[in-house]
């Protein structure tokens, strides 16, 4: 969907957008909603006052044939008290509005954008982040789908944003447009179907990164093998598709000095989990194709920071594996040999993204020495018990860098609850027969003991593990993501590093 900025001018046809705020329970058109009103004889103003409509945020009124046979509808989208709207607010407008657009047969709908009176957003923002709100709702994955009816694929393919101050407006845009690019790419690869993306597929895809000036090599088996990743490679020995190990590195800070020091995200991407020996049961099995999502947002977030420029030093780590039974596959019992050198005693074979993550953090802080290092994993189900689909856990071994994921997570709508490492629960996988065991002993803290685990192959990194395994797949979806992949962790992630991390 293509998105333009414009000075103001009442629409002459077509689908056209409202804002209203909530005041004293009652809707509030702005000054350009009021022109357009009288442009119309009054008919927004008649359906506002006969119907429930009263300027909510995330409420939305379709006044068709409003008194112009050249103007279709007039969509309203509530903001709520004007001296509460944020950017989150504009975004969700942006969505509503499109999701209401999505269903008529209009190709092209116009905003008139204005900051109402007492809001704190100004009006060039609040254009950009509108905009931003539509794009993110306009994503929809139906490439598969062949015979899908005309009437149910959306028409709109523009919106233009009229605004006083149009330029600003579309500065900030660029920015906002080039993270859309990196959730887009994240949601695409999520929803791709594991007999079309798995690691060697995968690994094709982050190499054209490398249009965008983001440096990409893949690690093949035969080198994991050398380097002693006997962890990651344990994991994937069941499946026809070989491990890759991906890094991906964008340069846009300062080579030396204060700066250079690159920080990191370190994705876990298991294209299929079968569960493997410990096999899963067969119901809900075929969404285990997303279980590549924290490999999906360290790539769409690569994409992100690379297509808006930003200028700091990023490292990107995917470790890309199949879980599968076969005769070849790993047993639970088997005891391997991670790439730190600390052997592991896998109990169980459906706890194999930590075995995954255990040598690609260690391959990262050892090559890269990295600032920070934050991953990303749908780990295990036992924080959807907890958070269900609303927080993704956080656990961290230091204050400073949860707290400004905290705050990042809140500023882009991304939640994130912290949840407690100690060493009791670091007990509960200590093993009787090799360093460490890949589940506790006696059950319970599975979301923990998990985060336990990954800790002993940090050392003293300032590092954050994200489980992302209640927030990467929404079966009801959002006002800005449709159901399907949301995407979870690019912005959140985008702005940590705009936030705190980018040279000024």
């Amino acid at each position: 969907m293509r998105i333009a900025f414009s000075k103001p001018t009442l629409p002459e046809k077509g689908a056209v957008i409202l804002l209203a705020s909530e005041d004293k329970s009652a809707p509030k058109l702005t000054a350009l909603g009021r022109s357009l009103d009288k442009s119309v004889g009054g008919s927004v103003a008649r359906a506002l006052a006969a119907s429930r409509f009263k300027g909510r945020k995330g409420q939305s009124l379709i006044i068709l044939a409003p008194g112009r046979k050249d103007i279709s509808r007039v969509v309203v989208v509530g903001l709520g008290k004007a001296g509460e709207v944020t950017d989150l607010i504009a975004e969700r407008a942006g969505g509503v509005a499109y999701a209401e657009l999505g269903k008529s047969d209009d190709s092209r709908a116009v905003v008139l954008v204005e900051a109402p009176r007492h809001c704190k957003l100004g009006a060039s923002d609040l254009a950009a982040h509108f905009a931003l709100g539509a794009r993110l709702r306009s994503y929809r994955f139906d490439k598969y789908r062949t015979k899908e009816k005309k009437e149910d694929k959306p028409k709109l393919v523009r919106i233009d944003v009229q605004v006083a101050e149009p330029a600003p407006a579309r500065r900030l845009f660029a920015g906002l447009d080039a993270v859309a690019d990196g959730v887009f790419h994240t949601r695409e690869l999520v929803s791709e179907p594991a007999n079309v993306l798995y690691p060697q597929t995968l690994a094709q895809e982050a190499r054209k990164l490398s249009r965008l000036d983001v440096r990409v090599e893949v690690l093949d088996e035969n080198k994991m093998k050398a380097l002693g990743f006997g962890a990651l490679l344990g994991v994937g020995q069941g499946s026809a598709h070989p491990p890759r190990l991906v890094v991906m590195r964008w340069n846009g800070g300062p080579r030396r000095g204060k700066g250079a020091q690159p920080v990191a995200f370190v994705g876990k991407g298991v294209t299929f989990d079968s569960g493997g020996i410990s096999i899963k049961p067969s119901r809900g099995m075929e969404d285990m194709k997303w279980d590549m999502g924290g490999a999906g947002v360290v790539i769409g977030l690569m994409r992100a920071l690379a297509g808006r420029s930003a200028r700091v030093n990023v490292v990107g780590i995917v470790g890309l594996v199949e879980n599968m039974p076969s005769a070849t596959a790993q047993r639970p019992g088997d005891i391997v040999k991670s790439y730190s050198g600390q052997t592991i005693e896998v109990l169980n074979t459906d706890a194999e993204g930590r075995l995954v993550l255990a040598d690609a953090l260690w391959y990262c802080q050892k090559r890269f020495k990295p600032k920070f290092m934050v991953d990303l994993a749908t780990l295990t189900g036992a924080i959807i018990v907890t958070l269900g689909a609303h927080h993704a856990g956080l656990f961290s071994n230091d204050d400073e860098l949860a707290a400004r994921l905290t705050d990042a997570g809140l500023a882009v709508g991304e939640k994130l609850w912290r949840l407690p490492l100690d060493a009791a629960y670091d007990k509960m996988i200590d093993s009787k027969a090799a360093d460490v065991q890949n589940i506790s002993s006696g059950g319970g803290a599975g979301s923990i003991t998990a985060a336990q685990f990954l800790q002993r192959f940090v050392n003293k990194v300032p590092w954050a593990h994200l489980d992302i395994a209640g927030v990467t797949w929404s079966t009801k979806g959002s006002d800005t993501a449709a159901p399907g992949g949301t995407g979870f962790g690019v912005r959140l992630l985008d702005r940590l590093v705009a936030d705190h991390y980018e040279s000024r």
